[in-house]
């Protein structure tokens, strides 16, 4: 295990199990709120600004460090939405791109050059995605491609960014863990932020009442190289399987697939792993499973037993009629 994964390791066993957190992070936890309160001040008085766009912007985002599910629930969204009609652009952070500058990301886009997940979102939603440290940029760009809507990608905490629907997204196995801020808890903005959203989407587990039920489920693999191949995970069921995940939670990722019915053996990487290929290497000739994510860079290094995993996502199809029938209701409004 690597230094960044021990690290992991040693956090998580403080945020979402019993391992007690020392008095030098409730220390840092202490400034990190200090500087949070500073900066909504900021824009309370209007010091910062946030800047509206003439198109309606919803936001997906969490509460919480790593992986929630919702990058893969920005590109349904922008699916749901753009088959109401609607000309969704989505907007990413773009995260270990080559440039930080707003950027349209071209057909022939790479994760080298514009980051894993924007690709994805992409290839996967087949909108238009730009990205930008300055996401107000980047939607720009993208009202400019003729888009009449706005999707960001993790932009709940991005505030200089107007937006007319927030959705946020919980990990119903995990949820808020032991309830703190960073960095002595997993919560970039308090768990109370959730009352303030328009919609809460748990992923896996118990969603309450007034939360929308989301689950994710895989039923196919696809071999990564140039060589076209589908398996169905049904055949490798009861089969040793190698699972690699450089994603913000690749437990769940795990543990999708075992109950799938396969025997996985984990090998969980860094979110955002940049891949050399030994990653993918084992001693046996056992099948190697990957996210959809990681796949993306993987063409030049994959060896022939190597195969992404799409996910479906299952959400209330009723809950996408809202959402279309509040955004006509903005640009009602806004005209």
């Amino acid at each position: 295990m690597n230094w960044r994964g021990a690290i992991e390791n040693w956090l998580n066993a403080r945020w979402y199990g019993a391992a007690p957190v020392p008095l030098w992070l409730g220390g840092l936890e202490w400034i990190y709120r200090r500087l949070l309160a500073l900066r909504r001040a900021l824009y309370a008085r209007s010091l910062w600004h946030a800047q509206r766009l003439s198109v309606p912007v919803i936001v997906v985002g969490n509460l919480t460090v790593g992986g929630t599910g919702k990058t893969p629930l920005a590109a349904r969204l922008a699916c749901e939405l753009r088959d109401r009609a609607w000309r969704p652009g989505i907007v990413s952070r773009g995260y270990r791109a080559a440039s930080s500058h707003a950027a349209l990301l071209p057909a022939t886009a790479t994760a080298d050059r514009y980051g894993d997940e924007p690709v994805w979102l992409m290839q996967s939603s087949g909108c238009p995605v730009a990205i930008g440290k300055r996401r107000v940029d980047a939607a720009r760009l993208l009202i400019g491609a003729g888009c009449n809507l706005i999707l960001s990608d993790d932009g709940l905490q991005h505030w200089a960014l107007a937006r007319d629907l927030e959705i946020l997204v919980i990990d119903g196995a995990r949820r808020f863990g032991n309830g703190r801020l960073l960095p002595a808890g997993p919560l970039r903005e308090a768990a109370s932020r959730a009352a303030r959203v328009d919609y809460c989407v748990v992923n896996g587990g118990a969603a309450a009442a007034n939360e929308i039920a989301m689950q994710v489920q895989a039923r196919s693999a696809l071999r990564v190289n140039a060589v076209s191949r589908s398996l169905a995970l049904a055949d490798l069921r009861g089969q040793r399987v190698h699972a690699v995940a450089g994603i913000g939670n690749p437990e769940r990722f795990f543990l999708m697939l075992e109950q799938a019915g396969l025997r996985v053996v984990p090998h969980p990487l860094p979110d955002h792993h940049r891949y050399d290929g030994s990653e993918l290497r084992f001693a046996d000739d056992d099948i190697v499973l990957v996210t959809e994510k990681d796949a993306g860079k993987l063409a030049r290094v994959a060896h022939d037993r190597v195969y992404a995993v799409p996910i479906e996502l299952l959400l209330p199809e009723p809950w996408f009629d809202t959402i279309h029938q509040q955004l006509c209701q903005l640009r009602g409004d806004r005209a």
